[in-house]
């Protein structure tokens, strides 16, 4: 049978007016409710309103319209089943073919800032969802559609079935329909649970399955890759991803948009081994990258915040790279580096500087952890008067100490990081002992031939002991960064003084684990 009626009552009104023109080009009836039916008949479409079919009127600000059996009855009632098609006669329901129907913009609301719980519940769909689950349930007969994108597949099978859509479209249709509504009540549930006093609540997560990927960590270990990574990071070429893969991008992504002059960085298990930065030139910024540790970048990842220019793809392309992520990339940049077929180049798009905002989910036996993103730079507000120690801060210094702040919040705890105002210089990352690190750090940086006299050296946390203190001293560090704290602060910031070295407490720890 072909679809004779539709109930239509949409927040995202994008395709709206001329999907329902071909609707109405095929003899479809619309119902609809309050500002649809407003935009349809403001369109010259004709349109009966919900209240006419019902015979009810919208009550409570439009909190109930929808809600009532003429509409459920026509959406639920199955047209093969004899007594269904008795009591719906006798009791005047006539079925209702099409439901098309997306939700109020419930997480699109609490995203803003600001946002009341009032103003947050009033976004609470219920018709919505109610209307999109009774015509998901009898999929067999009618026809749900929850995303605008598939306006055109509903319109070229109806056109293609004398009006009626196969069972397999409407199948995939439902599917999409109770996805969109179990992420929506996530959403809610979530953000309820979160707001209550004192306490979190439930947490719920369901996600589509995106891709299988390569593997795990091993390639004996199968992985999969759920929700919607492709919408933020784009593989314009290259072999699938594997999970290591993807964790060095978000770790490369997270680290790259912490910087606003023309930046490159390159990766290595998701530490950062290289930093460097430019006011115009992404080859000098890679240049003071790449020098900071030359053995490190084989097989690594390279990201920048810049379109990525054929100049630097030439200098890139002599060395083995596994990833390489840019906002862009030239044209000529890009055929150069498709010579190398295996290289994957991602291109990172500006949504990811939203969904950074996303929280971090780790599994834990038998559930999960859910954690609040470290997506700031924190104490570097007001840091000349955060200065401890008796000689303040040159200008330069206080540069290295902001680019240096900003570089060893995404290395692996214990970490430290030998900085100039637009370079590393040396980078320890991992170890038990913070000690250990610097030691590591300075030895890179003679390895790679740097010089760490007038250097800054950040911490991502507190010295405990004054020995860490003067490794970086007696390497030639003449200005630390680091959140203090420790019980022994005052023997740090003494070890400082006589050293006549300057030093900040930036109140802040950024450990990575």
């Amino acid at each position: 049978m072909s679809i004779a009626r539709a109930l239509i009552s949409v927040s995202d009104k994008s395709g709206l007016v001329p999907f329902c023109k071909e609707l109405q080009d095929l003899g479809v009836e619309i119902l609809s409710t309050g500002g649809t039916a407003k935009a349809l008949r403001k369109a010259g479409l004709p349109v009966t309103d919900v209240s006419e079919f019902t015979g009810a009127p919208e009550l409570f600000d439009g909190r109930v319209k929808t809600l009532h059996p003429k509409v459920h009855g026509g959406l639920l009632h199955r047209r093969d089943d004899d007594t269904h098609l008795v009591q719906a006669k006798e009791h005047n329901i006539p079925p209702i073919d099409l439901v098309v129907v997306n939700l109020y913009p419930f997480e699109e609301t609490i995203s803003k800032p600001g946002v009341t719980l009032a103003e947050a519940i009033e976004n609470i769909d219920i018709g919505g969802p109610s209307m999109l689950r009774s015509a998901a349930k009898n999929h067999s007969h009618v026809t749900v559609v929850v995303d605008p994108d598939d306006y055109g597949r509903v319109i070229e099978e109806m056109r293609e079935h004398k009006g009626d859509t196969t069972r397999a479209l409407r199948e995939q249709l439902a599917v999409k329909v109770f996805l969109r509504t179990s992420r929506y009540d996530e959403a809610i549930t979530n953000y309820l649970g979160q707001n209550r006093e004192g306490t979190r609540g439930s947490y719920s997560l369901s996600l589509p399955l995106e891709q299988e990927l390569r593997y795990g960590d091993n390639p004996h270990q199968k992985c999969a890759l759920y929700g919607n990574f492709g919408e933020h990071f784009m593989r314009l070429q290259g072999k699938e991803l594997s999970y290591t893969n993807i964790l060095d991008i978000e770790a490369a992504a997270d680290l790259i948009l912490d910087f606003v002059r023309p930046t490159v960085a390159i990766l290595k298990h998701t530490n950062p081994c290289g930093v460097g930065q430019d006011d115009e030139d992404l080859r000098a910024a890679w240049k003071k990258a790449f020098e900071t540790d030359r053995q490190a970048p084989f097989g690594g990842v390279i990201v920048c915040n810049r379109p990525l220019t054929v100049e630097l793809a030439r200098v890139i392309s002599e060395i083995f790279t596994d990833v390489i992520i840019a906002p862009d990339f030239e044209a000529d940049a890009r055929a150069r580096l498709q010579k190398k077929k295996n290289l994957r180049l991602i291109k990172m798009n500006d949504s990811y500087r939203t969904a950074k905002s996303a929280p971090v989910l780790r599994s834990c036996p038998g559930g999960l952890m859910v954690m609040d993103r470290d997506h700031t730079a924190l104490g570097l507000d007001n840091l000349e008067t955060k200065v401890v120690t008796k000689r303040p801060p040159t200008e330069e210094e206080m540069r290295a100490m902001r680019f240096g702040w900003r570089v060893v919040k995404h290395v692996k705890s214990n970490a430290i990081v030998y900085a100039a105002s637009d370079r590393t210089l040396g980078i320890g990352a991992g170890q038990m002992s913070r000690v250990d690190s610097s030691r590591i750090a300075v030895w890179k940086a003679r390895e790679a031939g740097l010089s760490l006299k007038g250097s800054v050296v950040a911490s991502d946390a507190m010295f405990p002991f004054a020995d860490g203190l003067q490794s970086a001293i007696d390497a030639g560090a003449t200005a630390c960064i680091q959140p203090g704290g420790s019980m022994r602060d005052e023997e740090v910031i003494a070890a400082a003084d006589e050293a006549g070295m300057t030093m900040v407490f930036t109140g802040h720890r950024h450990f990575r684990h």
